[in-house]
């Protein structure tokens, strides 16, 4: 028997193998050439039943066309394409033009008259919010520019006559044709305004640089501190406060002149402690009587160390004016003793009374004053509430504690510098460490970011860079103040407010700085007429009130407290900003939004825009 070798046995192996693949290969190609031609059918479609016959040509031809019907049998409504939310926001009515919601006269009548509760904050309810644009008065005009506005105002802006006739003996203020004309005057100073501070300033340093922040409480029409030629360096500095209704701070605001409407009654003003350099008050006592205690120991909250508190009208100087003041002699008496009473009590020093003026000093520190507390048992120091919290908060009639210090003649909080040195100088504040992730090399950043985004703003909003052309400025979400340094050249002033809804509150170093502000819940309305900002800012605000309230509410708040052919910038997320301008355009208002100043790459975008010119109809037509 013949023995294969190996090789002769692998190769025959092989060769097998090649057979069975090609005819396995073979009989796949004719399987699926003879599945093909046996399937092959014709379809035709009636077009008029919507069905489709089909019919097999591998079919036997004794059996029938089998029909098949691919009709559907439930129907749905295709869905509608998405559609952007219509927004419409008609105007209010004429009758609404100096409507102030948190300060409404008919709301206000509802609540306490005792220690003049009635006239505080009281905002409506959301049922009760108007979904309107406040509208200005028929014959509404651009005001004048400054410095001219401080002595003109447009009488169709502020139509209220009665007071030029109740005034008229005052000089403060008088209708000339379609003007109004302030001259200076007032009750306690026949010779002006400009003689009245003169001779404060024979008393006290004003120029020096040392006072800086204001607050004139019951500022009347003329607004002594805010609105002089001879104090017009600090005239972006200073706030002018008076109770609701009073039209004085309206006359004020067209005047561009700081103010806000404000009380002194139940709850603390919206600044927090250690604010002002020089609180001044001219008859504002007056609606006070046995309350005064309670009014001295806010101001003594928000004055800084050493600041001063300048009085002026009753009881001050009241032997020679008792006659005409209508009072007795020994309740005027009687009336002075109590306050410099109080004002011991407080720690406060006398300083000076001469003629109609008499000036009280705060303490540096309170060391001698927690020794004397042996002498005066009322009021005590207080223990429990921040004394920086001032929204809503309820006064206490205790003495509010000022920061310790290590020795007797050290300032409490840390040494000020001088304006304008002030303004970039670290804020004793941030240098103390008392706000968490505020260091002194973030707070110069902040500065030169602020410079840098203020110029692009410029170079965009050619308005904000021409002179005169703005004068009243509100930052809504102020931070550190940065937005109101960069423009400390311009001839403007800011209001820079910090929300009680951020993260860390910054306005006390806003006032360290030589700037002003106020605490503000933007769901809620400013205690502000309408009208009275000629530019808006708003870093990051919608951002930060997102899920708190409607967008929708804070743009009608700007709208209202904005003037016709006014202005706003609005920094946020890319999206945010797109919901923003839709409603914006609702409003009459003209925007487009831009890339952030760093480049495109940016989510964070500007908003700029402006509000266009109407008024309300003529009174006459329907």
């Amino acid at each position: 028997m013949a023995i294969l070798s190996p090789y002769l046995t692998f190769k025959a192996k092989k060769f097998n193998l090649y057979k069975i693949t090609i005819t396995i290969i073979l009989c796949t190609v004719f399987y699926l050439v003879g599945f093909y031609k046996d399937s092959r059918g014709t379809i035709s479609i009636n077009a008029t039943s919507s069905s489709s016959s089909t019919a097999f040509r591998c079919a036997s031809t004794n059996h029938s066309t089998t029909t098949l019907d691919f009709a559907a049998r439930h129907f749905a409504q295709d869905p509608k394409p998405p559609v952007a939310r219509e927004h419409h926001f008609p105007p209010c009515e004429p009758k609404f033009s100096e409507y102030t919601p948190c300060e409404d006269v008919e709301r206000s009548v509802r609540f306490d008259r005792n220690r003049l509760i009635y006239r505080e904050r009281h905002c409506p309810e959301s049922h009760e919010i108007l979904k309107c644009r406040v509208p200005p008065p028929y014959g509404y005009k651009v005001p004048f520019s400054w410095p001219e506005s401080r002595g003109l105002a447009w009488y169709a802006n502020v139509p209220h006559k009665d007071l030029t006739v109740e005034k008229k003996n005052q000089n403060w203020v008088r209708v000339e044709g379609e003007r109004l004309r302030f001259p200076g005057g007032g009750t306690m100073f026949p010779r002006g305004a400009d003689a009245y501070i003169d001779a404060i300033g024979k008393l006290i340093d004003l120029k020096d640089g040392s006072i800086r922040t204001a607050v004139d409480t019951g500022c009347g029409v003329s607004c002594k501190l805010g609105s002089l030629p001879s104090l017009k360096e600090y005239s972006n500095s200073v706030i002018c406060t008076e109770r609701h209704p009073c039209v004085s701070v309206q006359f004020a605001l067209e005047r561009g002149v700081p103010a806000l409407i404000g009380i002194i009654a139940s709850i603390r003003l919206p600044y927090p402690s250690r604010s002002f350099d020089m609180a001044h008050c001219s008859r504002c006592l007056v609606p006070w009587g046995k309350y005064d205690g309670q009014y001295l120991i806010e101001i003594d909250r928000i004055l800084r160390p050493g600041g001063y508190w300048i009085l002026s009208g009753p009881p001050i100087n009241w032997e020679t004016h008792w006659k005409g003041w209508n009072r007795t002699r020994e309740h005027l008496r009687a009336e002075q003793s109590q306050i410099e009473g109080v004002a011991k009590s407080l720690c406060w020093r006398k300083l000076v009374q001469r003629n109609d003026i008499a000036i009280w000093q705060k303490p540096t520190n309170h060391v001698h004053c927690k020794v004397n507390r042996k002498v005066f048992k009322r009021p005590l120091f207080c223990k429990s509430q921040n004394p920086d919290m001032a929204w809503y908060t309820k006064m206490e009639t205790c003495l509010t504690p000022l920061p310790e210090v290590a020795g007797i003649r050290d300032i409490a909080g840390g040494q000020l510098a001088k304006w304008p040195e002030r303004l970039n100088a670290i804020p004793p504040r941030i240098s103390s460490g008392s706000l968490e992730g505020l260091t002194a090399n973030s707070f110069v950043e902040n500065s030169e970011l602020w410079k840098k985004r203020v110029a692009y703003y410029k170079k965009i909003d050619y308005q904000l860079a021409k002179t005169g052309r703005y004068r009243n400025l509100l930052d809504m979400n102020a931070h550190l103040g940065g937005f109101a340094a960069a423009l400390v050249d311009d001839p403007v002033w800011v209001m820079n407010v910090v929300p009680v809804q951020a993260k860390m509150n910054t306005l006390g170093v806003i006032f360290q700085r030589g700037l002003i502000g106020t605490y503000q819940n933007w769901c809620e309305a400013m205690s502000t007429y309408p009208r009275t900002y000629d530019f808006i800012h708003a870093d990051s605000l919608f951002s930060l009130y997102e899920n708190r309230c409607g967008v929708e509410d804070i743009l009608l708040e700007m709208d209202r407290i904005l003037r016709p052919e006014g202005s706003v910038i609005i920094r946020d997320d890319v999206d945010i900003l797109l919901n923003v301008k839709a409603i914006m355009d609702a409003m009459q208002w003209d925007g487009r939004i831009t890339d952030h100043e760093s480049g495109p790459h940016e989510r964070e975008k500007i908003l700029f825009a402006t509000k266009m010119y109407w008024t309300a109809p003529r009174p006459d037509q329907d």
